[in-house]
């Protein structure tokens, strides 16, 4: 097949002998007979189809096409002995990075972070926030809290919690000048918008009987949810709620759910990593309180 790459070892024997351009050191660093690099190297030789080495005068040299080779060659491995030496690193460093939506971290993770600090004061946890999915093979991020179905290639994905949406407002807006008591008042507010989530108003508008172009009314439009969270709480308006986002302002006041129709999300978030190291002891603390944590909040 034209796409085969060569046997791994003949590679590293070529590497080393092309480094030292001596088949004797390469045997004594990779800890095998000179033979043993002798023969890997005509095998390499063999499925590439051209000579990398010629000797002279008992030295080694490389022929052209061996130099051209070598520097790919050396820098895919490493390429192998970064990553390797990164990710033994990440696995005995205390640091944990955890990526995860602004808001979530802000409405949900952060307020009981704390906990998590005091049962493992040894783990330094450190957030990072994105819209954008994390590419573990790049960077340093171990974990992260991603709102999905699931279903993300070569990642372990565990369940923390689901998501229903609703209308949510200031305490203040229900007996105003404009008292919302019935889905239909929703006309005579202003409705908060989270760009990350266009549909959520006509969806539960339809689930509520309402016509969904009444979604379409002039209204606020923020980019992060838990910004829409906000301005509702400050009574400028109507904004649909998640369930993570909203817990907890609902169970301290500073929010209410005027009616009593919820839609249920066709997602939920997910703690993910990938699955070469999801099993290391600091992101196995992390993950048994997250999902007890989430158990906890419901």
């Amino acid at each position: 097949m034209p796409d085969r790459l060569p046997s791994l070892n003949g590679l590293r024997a070529f590497e080393a002998a092309a480094r030292h351009l001596s088949f004797t050191v390469a045997a004594t660093e990779l800890n095998v007979t000179q033979t043993a690099i002798s023969h890997q190297i005509k095998r390499l030789e063999a499925e590439l189809g051209v000579r990398l080495f010629v000797r002279k005068n008992r030295a080694l040299a490389l022929t052209p096409a061996g130099n051209d080779y070598l520097p790919g060659i050396r820098a895919a491995f490493n390429d192998l002995r970064l990553a390797t030496d990164r990710l033994r690193r990440r696995d005995q460093s205390p640091k944990l990075i955890v990526s995860t939506l602004a808001s979530f971290a802000a409405k949900w993770l952060l307020p009981r972070l704390s906990a998590f600090q005091e049962a493992y004061p040894g783990i330094d946890v450190r957030i990072a926030t994105s819209t954008e999915l994390i590419d573990f093979q790049r960077g340093d991020v171990d974990a992260a809290i991603r709102y999905g179905r699931g279903e993300w290639p070569g990642l372990r994905a565990d369940w923390l919690m689901a998501d229903d949406i609703f209308p949510v407002c200031s305490p203040a807006l229900l007996d105003g000048d404009r008292p919302l008591r019935r889905p239909e008042d929703l006309a005579n507010h202003t409705l908060l918008h989270n760009s990350a989530a266009p549909d959520d108003w006509r969806l539960w508008l339809t689930a509520a009987g309402l016509p969904a172009n009444l979604s379409h009314h002039v209204g606020l439009t923020f980019d992060l949810a838990f910004m829409t969270v906000q301005a509702a709480i400050d009574g400028q308006g109507v904004a649909i709620g998640r369930t993570s986002y909203v817990r907890d302002d609902i169970a301290k006041g500073r929010l209410v759910a005027p009616f009593k129709t919820t839609l249920p999300a066709n997602a939920g978030f997910y703690l993910v990593a990938p699955e070469s190291h999801a099993d290391t002891p600091k992101l196995i603390a992390f993950r048994d309180w997250l999902i007890e944590s989430a158990r906890a909040s419901l």
